[in-house]
């Protein structure tokens, strides 16, 4: 896969914290990492928004619902964080 190298411009507080995530993996691996998981939402919002378009807007009942199941899935990956789980193919 060819890259490209590129200056960013990072608060240093944010710098240290990522720096200190991304370890091994090294700084180019972790924020490649991010910016496809920011495309891939903001992909998901474009979605949203043409699915709202056609079916309507999402009703609160299904909003809360949706907190909810991400909130246990928040909690889940907090506990395996703790414990030391990160097996990707591990089911939650």
């Amino acid at each position: 896969m060819a890259t490209k190298k590129v200056t960013v411009t990072i608060p240093e507080d944010l710098l240290d914290e990522i720096r200190a995530e991304a370890a091994e993996r090294g700084l180019s691996a972790y924020v490649a990492e991010a910016l496809r998981f920011k495309r891939d939402r903001d992909r998901l919002r474009e979605l949203v928004g043409w699915l709202q378009e056609e079916h309507g807007p999402v009703t609160e009942d299904e909003r809360v619902a949706a907190v909810d199941e991400l909130e246990e899935l928040d909690a889940e990956h907090e506990r395996r964080r703790a414990t030391g789980k990160h097996n990707a193919g591990e089911a939650a």
